[in-house]
């Protein structure tokens, strides 16, 4: 199993000092965080894409390429792009170039947008939300198999056979699907053979089962080989489970009231938080101890090639964020991969080869 973080890079006010961090800090913080996840052997970075004044994360393929010529091993990828409010041959362009500073380790995690910021932003009609993702990724897969591309759509310019450059360095540049819970989502992604990534962010991981499962039957229906699985997550890893519970509640209750107070739901309590973090619950905060019981257990429900953990939903401690990154890849890592492997009965490590689950699991 590939195991890794991503984040929308957040500059929301420290829950206890009130204190917001500028921009620059931020990155700077965020680029330590990156060097030491591929220090600690975790397999991937992502970065989502934003268009809010609490997050420095409008253009994820500037932050990757950055990150690409400091690190060695980790894979890069968005975690969204945000396809619909974007031109897929740019997006196509941005990417191989990253993949090209990075040696080959680029990927494209493409979606629709849960926030929608984007399209008045970049002049796009909400009411054609879904009809842009589809023609854009559909623009973008072709982009990839091809240098030349003629194509035609109704939301951009046609191509008339001209060449797309620079070709990254993979010979397909991996494009996974973000869904979010959408039985629709996940019947598009299995039909185009595209691995999913699945944000599980809230209720019982249990009730996404049969989107995993309308995933898989779509791309066997259409002459597939079983594409990869991604579970997406919150959570926070402490030495202690008390204290990753203590710290990473008040910024998880101050993220998740702001989005409740804009889209309808009550706030948090500490009651719904601690019921979260449960081994049934969806947040993976705790101990590592913790986190590898949950990984493990919903690997039963899922058997999932990668599992991605958004450790600062909401601002934490730098220092507070290494420690976790480091607990992530030196306690957590190599248990989950080695249990995982043992199962599977493929060797003692458990490693996929890197850039292999872009289309199918292993």
């Amino acid at each position: 199993m590939e195991l890794g973080i991503y984040t929308f890079v957040e500059t929301t006010p420290d829950p206890v000092t009130g204190v917001r961090l500028s921009p620059a800090e931020r990155i700077r913080n965020l680029m330590e965080e990156i060097e030491l996840a591929d220090q600690v052997g975790l397999d991937v970075f992502g970065i989502g894409e934003h268009h809010r004044p609490e997050y420095v994360s409008s253009s994820p393929a500037t932050i990757l390429a950055a990150a690409a010529v400091r690190t060695k091993r980790i894979r890069l990828t968005s975690a969204v792009t945000v396809l619909s409010s974007d031109d897929p041959v740019r997006v196509f362009q941005q990417f191989a170039t990253v993949d090209l500073l990075s040696g080959g380790r680029a990927e494209i995690m493409v979606g629709r947008g849960s926030f929608i910021e984007s399209f008045p932003l970049f002049g796009y009609d909400l009411d054609d939300y879904d009809a842009l993702f589809a023609e854009k990724l559909d623009l973008l897969l072709k982009l990839r198999e091809s240098e030349q591309v003629t194509w035609e759509g109704r939301f951009r310019p046609a191509l008339h056979g001209e060449g797309v450059y620079p070709r990254p360095v993979q010979e397909r540049l991996p494009i996974w699907v973000a869904v979010g819970g959408t039985q629709y989502s996940a019947v598009r992604a299995g039909a185009l053979g595209l691995p999913m990534a699945l944000a599980i962010i809230g209720g019982l991981p249990e009730r996404f089962r049969p989107l995993v499962e309308l995933h898989r039957r779509a791309a066997e229906a259409n002459g597939h080989e079983p594409p990869a699985l991604s579970i997406n997550s919150h959570g926070f890893i402490a030495d202690r489970s008390q204290d990753a519970a203590d710290l990473a509640f008040p910024a998880f209750k101050a993220v998740m009231d702001q989005l409740g107070r804009e889209r309808g739901w009550p706030p948090m309590t500490r009651a719904q938080f601690e019921a979260s973090r449960s081994l049934r619950g969806a947040d993976f905060v705790g101990s590592p101890e913790q986190v590898i019981e949950k990984i493990l257990y919903q690997h039963e429900l899922f058997g999932h090639q990668r599992f991605l953990l958004q450790l600062t939903v909401g601002s934490l401690p730098h220092k507070a964020v290494l420690r976790a990154i480091e607990l992530f890849g030196t306690r957590v890592a190599p248990v989950v991969r080695r249990e995982i492997a043992r199962k599977q009965g493929s060797g003692p490590e458990g490693h996929a080869e890197p850039g292999k689950q872009g289309d199918k699991a292993e």
